[in-house]
Order: structure tokens, then sequence, then C-alpha cells
């Protein structure tokens, strides 16, 4: 792959405050086409913020966000800055999946219909052809039996397979994960990391951000360690882990990488 390629995602020196509160202090980042970029980092590190500024689900007060090349249009500045298109955000979140630490299903529906509804309402496309890619995508994640059980005849970790073939039915160019496993008790989060691999093997895009530092080390092209807003630290899973340069993000380690 050529190293020119125009990345999927990136992210330039991104600032985001909540009132006098800085989340992002100027963080940037690239994923291209095929590759796992992991976040790491302690709680309050600003590893959800930056997922969810990715994805246009926060607004951010300084830097840029590109998709496919195509910055993100904004009008005002600082704390009145919002995207200045709102067909351009709609296309940008139909690109970019993201699956949520809580599953959001809809508990009146099906499993079937919950992967269905986005692809049906906000891409308008065919009824037979949406539900026999739900099919598809909900073998893939292996619950394609529950098709027709609801979110509350399901365990935590079916219902977040199930919300990652959500995610897939809208065939989207990357794949955003916000710590997809920490609501889920070990046994079933073996689970959702199974298929997160399988993911990452077939050349998924995607960012992940993690608690797992397993998962982490086993599926990322790179990963960054995120620390007051900043990026602390980042490389090869080989590097950050097996020769991390910082003291904080060696502390970090020390306390969340089993012996």
């Amino acid at each position: 792959m050529s190293g020119q390629e125009t990345p999927v995602i990136e992210i330039r020196d991104l600032h985001k405050a909540y009132g006098p509160l800085e989340v992002l202090k100027g963080v940037s980042i690239t994923a291209r086409k095929g590759k796992v970029i992991s976040l790491i980092g302690s709680s309050g590190s600003g590893k959800s913020t930056l997922l969810r500024c990715c994805n246009l689900l926060e607004d951010s007060q300084q830097g840029d966000v590109l998709f496919d090349g195509e910055p993100i249009k904004w009008k005002g500045q600082g704390a009145d800055r919002h995207p200045a298109d709102k067909a351009q955000v709609i296309r940008v979140r139909t690109n970019l999946s993201m699956v949520f630490q809580q599953f959001n299903l809809w508990s009146h529906m099906t499993i079937l219909q919950n992967v269905m509804e986005a692809p049906l309402t906000v891409l308008n496309r065919d009824r037979a052809e949406v539900e026999a890619a739900a099919r598809k995508y909900l073998d893939k994640v292996g619950i394609g039996e529950k098709c027709d059980a609801y979110p509350a005849m399901l365990s935590g970790g079916q219902q977040q397979r199930a919300a990652i073939a959500r995610a897939l039915c809208m065939e989207p160019k990357a794949l955003l994960f916000d710590e997809p496993t920490s609501a889920l008790d070990p046994e079933l989060e073996q689970e959702v990391v199974r298929v997160i691999k399988a993911l990452a093997e077939e050349g998924r895009t995607m960012l992940l951000v993690t608690h797992d530092m397993r998962l982490a080390a086993d599926v990322s092209d790179h990963v960054v360690f995120l620390h007051k807003g900043k990026i602390e630290e980042e490389g090869s899973p080989d590097k950050v882990f097996g020769a991390p340069k910082t003291e904080r993000l060696q502390q970090f380690l020390s306390a969340t990488v089993p012996a």
C-alpha cells in the first residue's frame, strides 16, 4: 500500500474543552485504510472524547477533522464552533459506524430489526438487500440464530455483537469502538474480542478505545497513549508495550497489564 494514499481519518491539532476543563490539548491522529489504531490511557485522558469528536458527536473548538481527505467545514470559533454543512455531517457519520460501551439497542425491536433500521431509514436501501446483509453480519458475529430475539433475551456479549453487526450493516469505511468490552464480564468479553480480532484480520479500518491492553497489542497497527489530553507516547504495539519510553506510560502499563 502506498504511503501517500489519502487517510480514511485524519485529525490535526484537535482541541476540545468543556467550559474551563481542557479535555483535548492538540491531538493529531491518522488512520489509513485497513489499519487499526488503538487509543489507550487512564480514565479522563480524552480517549472517548477524541472518538466522539471524530464522529462529530462532539464539537471541537480548534483543529481539523478530515474524512477521506475532505475537511469538515466549520462555522463560528472557539466554544461557538459547529459544523457548517449538515449534509456533510450525515455523510461522514454514515461512513464511520460507532460501537458504544453500552449497546444502545432498541428494546422494542428484534435483533434483526435493530441491525436493519439504519440502512433502511438513513441510507434508504432496498429492504430485501438490507435483510440479506443483516443476516450475513449476524452470522458473521456468531448470533445468526438470534435474529428474532429481543435485546432483553440476549446476554451482554450477544447484545454487543449485535451492535457490531448493526455497525457493519451500514457498510462503513471505518469502525469506531468506544470501550466495547468494558461493560462485560470476562467470559462474555472474550466473545466480543474474538469478533474484533476477526474484523482486524479482514483489514477493516478501525479506531479502538480500549482498556484491554492484550486486545490493543494483538490487533493494532499503531497504539496511541493519551495522558491529560495530549499524546504522551505512540508507536507500534511492540514499541509501546515492549519498550515504553516515558515514565507515565511505564506506570500505566504496570498497573494495567497482567503479569
